[in-house]
C-alpha cells in the first residue's frame, strides 16, 4: 500500500501488494492514464505514453489538439472538446453549452479514506489505506472536480469516485458523471458480465469485444435482475487459474452504465457509474456532487484472483454488521409455506414444530399488516392486522420466544398500494408524471423517497412496529422496479435528479433503520435478487439472493453471484419440492448442500414434512453448525460449471491457514456407462499432506490430480467431503 509522485517526471504510481496503478499530468494539464497491472517498481514508465508519437502533444503540435484529445489515454475524459470516445463526464451551462475542459492543478495525498456523503463506500484506516486526491478545474464554469483513489493494506483493490463543486457565480447542470475510466491497448480482451431476469440473476455471459460500444446497464430504478453493476475484461483463454482481469464493481443501488468502448486505434475504454439516460444534476453555486464509488481490481491468476479480493475487501472493508463474522440464525420463512393464508395459530405451529428441529428463528413474511390478505393492497399502512393475528404482534413474538426461537418480520417501505389509507390520504406521495397514469406493477406504486417528509413518515410507521416487541431480523424488500418519474417536490428542472435523490433516500432510511436498531440483522431484497449490490450489503451483511430456491437453478445464480460477493451474504434456503418456481423435484440432501454456500435457512411448511425429511433436518443444521465458520470466513475456489459443462458443478471454501477445506460437488446430469471423475482441488498448501473421507493426500496430489468422485446413479445428487490437514 503506498502511493508514490515522481516531481520529476510529473507521474502517479498506487501500488497494492500485487498491483500497480499509473496516471501522469501530460502538458501541465491533462491527466492521462499510464499503467494498470502486475506489481512495478519505482522506475520512470512515462514512456508508455508514447508523447513522441504522431500527434504528439498539444504544445509541441500547435495546430492539432483534437486528434491528441481523441486518442490519448484520459484519465476522466470530457464531453465536447475533441475525445469522441465515450465521455465519463458532461456539463451543460446556463446558455445551453455542453462542453468542459479540466486543467489540472494539484494533488494530495491522505492516510485513510474520507467518506462519501450520503452513499455506501468501502472504508479505511489511517494505518491500512492512504487515498490519493487530483484536482482539476474548468475555469470557465467554475466547476473544481476531484478524483479520489484509495488503496488498502490488506487488498489488491484500487477505489475510485468523483467529487464536482460549483466554485462559480452560474448555476451548471451536470448531464453525465461516471465514477472510473481505463483506457488502455486492446489484448483481444472479452467482456465477462452478469446477466439473468427474475429467477435466474447473476449467469455468467462472456463475449468477444469488438469494435464499438459493449455495455451493462440498467435505468430501471435498481441495479435490477437483468443486468449486474460490474464488468470485466479478461485475456483470450483466461480461466479461474490463468490469464489477466481487469474488473469493476459499482457500490451503487440504482442506474447504472459499464461499458467498454474499443476504437479506430485498437485502444480499449472501460468506465462504470451513474446511467446517463434521464440523469441531470443542478448545481448551484456553493454546492457540490458526489460520484458513487467504483472498485476496480486487476488480476495476472485469473478469475479466481479476482473473486477472492472482492470478497476479502468487502468482508474487511464494506460490511459493517455486528453479524458480519458471527454465525447467523438459521431461520424458517412462512412464505412458501402459506403465501397469505396464515394466523397466529398457523405461524406458532410452524415455531414449534422447526423449533425441535433446531431452526433458530420464524420470520413472518408478507401479509401482516392493514388489510392485506393478497398483494393488491395495503403496502404503507404498516400496522398489525389484529383479526389476522389475534393478540397482536406482541403475544406472538412472546409465544415464538416461548420455543425457543427469534421473531423475523418482512417489510416493503418503498412501496405504496393504491388500495391503502397512505394513498388515499398522500396520493402525491408516489412517483409520478402529471397527467399520466401511474403504472402499476404488482398492483402498487413506488414512494417518493427523495422527500425527507415521505421517508421518515413510513420510516416511523415501521419503527413503531419494530419497538412493539422483541423483533431480531428484518427483511427488507423491493417488489417492483420505476417508471413515470416525477416529483411533485422538484423543480421542472431537476426532475432529473429524482432517480439519484431516491436512492439516497434508501440509502438514509436503512442508515437509519441500523443506526436505531444496532443488533437488527438486516436482510435486503429486491422480488429476489433484484438489487443484489456492494451499495445493499454496506447496510446488510446479507440479501436474498433469488427467488428461485430450486437446487439445480441455484447453482448457477449462486456461481455468478459469489464470483464477486462473500459467500455470507448469500441468502439461500432449503424449500419444498415439486419446488414453487420450476416444478423440479431434487434430493432433500442436494437441496442442503446447496443452501449451504449462503445463510442458509428454510422456506417451506415444516409442518408437512415427512419423518425421513425431518431427520435430514436435524442432519442439515448439524453440518451448518459444523462448517458454517468455515464456509462464512474462508476463501472460495470454483472448481466446475454446470452452465458450462452440463453434467457436473463443484466449488470449495479452504481455511485462511490452509488447515482445512470443504469440497462441494453436485452430479447435475447422470451419465449412462460413466466412469467415476477426478477434480482437482485449489487453495491447498502443496506440501502438507491432508486426509480426506479415510484416506491421506499431499495437497500437491489433491490439486495436480485430484480426488475421485464416483459415477452415482439419478440426477442432482450432492457430495459434501471434509479435507483435513494433518
Amino acid at each position: 500500500m503506498n502511493i508514490i509522485y515522481d516531481e520529476k517526471n510529473e507521474t502517479f504510481l498506487l501500488h497494492t501488494e500485487k498491483t500497480t496503478y499509473g496516471i501522469a499530468v501530460v502538458d501541465g494539464r491533462y491527466l492521462e492514464h499510464m499503467y494498470y497491472g502486475a506489481s512495478l517498481d519505482n522506475a520512470d514508465i512515462r514512456y508508455l505514453l508514447r508523447e513522441d508519437e504522431n500527434p504528439g502533444v498539444p504544445s509541441a503540435n500547435k495546430r492539432e489538439t483534437g486528434a491528441f484529445l481523441d486518442c490519448a489515454p484520459m484519465e476522466f475524459p470530457e464531453t465536447g472538446m475533441g475525445d469522441y470516445r465515450e465521455s465519463a463526464f458532461c456539463i451543460r451551462s446556463m446558455s445551453g453549452y455542453r462542453a468542459s475542459e479540466l486543467t489540472y492543478e494539484g494533488y494530495a495525498v491522505e492516510d485513510g479514506k474520507p467518506e462519501l456523503e450520503g452513499l455506501p463506500a468501502t472504508w479505511g484506516e489511517k494505518e491500512n489505506c492512504r487515498t490519493l486526491k487530483l484536482f482539476l478545474r474548468d475555469r470557465l464554469l467554475g466547476a473544481r472536480v476531484t478524483l479520489l483513489y484509495s488503496v488498502f493494506e490488506s487488498s489488491d483493490a484500487v477505489t475510485r469516485s468523483v467529487i464536482v463543486e460549483n466554485k462559480g457565480e452560474e448555476p451548471f447542470y451536470i448531464e453525465k458523471i461516471l465514477s472510473a475510466c481505463l483506457d488502455m491497448d486492446d489484448r483481444g480482451f472479452e467482456v465477462l458480465g452478469l446477466f439473468g431476469s427474475w429467477a435466474r440473476e447473476r449467469h455468467v455471459q462472456r463475449m468477444p469485444l469488438g469494435y464499438g460500444r459493449q455495455n451493462i446497464a440498467s435505468f430501471k430504478g435498481n441495479s435490477s435482475h437483468q443486468e449486474h453493476p460490474f464488468m470485466a475484461l479478461v485475456t483470450p483463454g483466461t480461466t479461474q487459474d490463468s490469464g489477466e482481469v481487469y474488473a469493476m464493481n459499482f457500490v451503487y443501488s440504482g442506474n447504472f452504465i459499464a461499458q467498454a468502448e474499443k476504437n479506430q486505434f485498437d485502444s480499449v475504454r472501460m468506465m462504470m457509474g451513474i446511467h446517463p439516460e434521464g440523469f441531470t444534476w443542478k448545481l448551484e453555486p456553493g454546492q457540490c456532487f458526489t460520484a458513487p464509488e467504483v472498485v476496480m481490481t486487476y488480476s495476472s491468476e485469473g478469475l479466481g484472483k479476482m473473486t477472492r479480493t472482492f470478497h476479502d475487501l468487502y468482508r474487511n472493508h464494506l460490511i459493517r454488521s455486528p453479524y458480519l463474522h458471527e454465525k447467523r440464525p438459521i431461520l424458517i420463512n412462512n412464505w412458501e409455506a402459506t403465501y397469505f393464508d396464515f394466523d397466529e395459530k398457523k405461524l406458532l405451529e410452524i415455531a414449534e414444530e422447526a423449533s425441535e428441529l433446531g431452526i433458530e428463528m420464524l420470520v413472518m413474511d408478507d401479509g401482516w399488516f392493514g388489510k392485506r390478505s393478497m398483494d393488491d393492497s395495503s403496502l404503507g399502512d404498516w400496522y398489525v392486522n389484529e383479526e389476522k393475528l389475534k393478540g397482536g404482534l406482541n403475544a406472538l413474538v412472546e409465544n415464538v420466544k416461548q420455543t425457543g426461537m427469534k421473531f423475523g418480520i418482512w417489510v416493503e417501505p418503498e412501496m405504496i398500494s393504491p388500495e391503502s389509507e397512505l394513498y388515499r390520504k398522500h396520493p402525491d406521495w408516489a412517483i409520478q408524471i402529471p397527467g399520466r397514469d401511474i403504472t402499476q406493477s404488482r398492483a402498487q406504486y413506488v414512494l417518493d423517497l427523495s422527500r425527507e417528509e415521505v421517508a421518515d413518515e413510513v420510516y416511523e410507521m415501521i419503527a413503531a412496529v419494530l419497538r412493539s416487541a422483541d423483533i431480531s431480523y428484518v427483511k427488507w424488500d423491493m417488489n417492483r422496479q420505476i417508471a413515470t418519474m416525477g416529483s411533485s417536490s422538484l423543480p421542472d428542472d431537476r426532475q432529473g435528479e429524482l432517480a439519484h435523490r431516491y436512492i439516497l433516500g434508501v440509502y438514509r432510511m436503512q442508515e437509519r433503520l441500523i443506526t436505531d436498531f444496532p443488533e437488527l440483522l438486516l436482510e435486503n431484497c429486491a422480488s429476489g435478487g433484484g438489487r443484489f449490490d456492494p451499495g445493499m450489503l454496506y447496510y446488510s451483511p446479507q440479501i436474498w439472493c433469488s427467488d428461485d430456491t430450486d437446487a439445480v437453478e441455484r447453482l448457477a445464480i449462486q456461481e455468478g453471484t459469489a464470483m464477486l460477493y462473500p459467500v455470507s451474504a448469500i441468502g439461500a434456503h432449503v424449500s419444498v419440492c415439486p419446488n414453487h418456481s420450476v416444478g423440479r423435484t431434487t434430493p432433500f440432501e442436494t437441496r442442503g448442500d446447496v443452501a449451504l454456500l449462503g445463510t442458509f435457512g428454510y422456506e417451506l411448511d415444516i409442518t408437512k414434512l415427512s419423518p425421513e425429511e425431518k431427520d435430514l433436518v436435524k442432519v442439515q443444521v448439524e453440518k451448518y453448525h459444523k462448517y458454517n465458520d468455515l464456509i462464512r470466513e474462508g476463501d472460495y475456489y470454483r472448481l466446475a460449471s454446470a452452465a458450462e459443462n452440463r453434467y457436473y458443478d463443484s466449488w470449495m471454501i479452504v481455511e485462511k491457514d490452509k488447515s482445512r477445506a470443504l469440497l462441494f460437488y453436485v452430479q447435475v446430469m447422470a451419465r449412462a456407462n460413466a466412469k467415476s471423475r477426478f477434480i482437482r482441488l485449489a487453495g491447498l498448501d502443496p506440501e502438507r499432506r491432508y486426509e480426506a473421507e479415510g484416506k491421506e493426500y499431499t495437497g500437491n496430489t489433491l490439486m495436480q490430480a485430484g480426488i475421485r468422485i464416483p459415477a452415482e446413479f439419478g440426477d442432482f445428487k450432492s457430495r459434501l467431503i471434509e479435507i483435513r490437514g494433518r
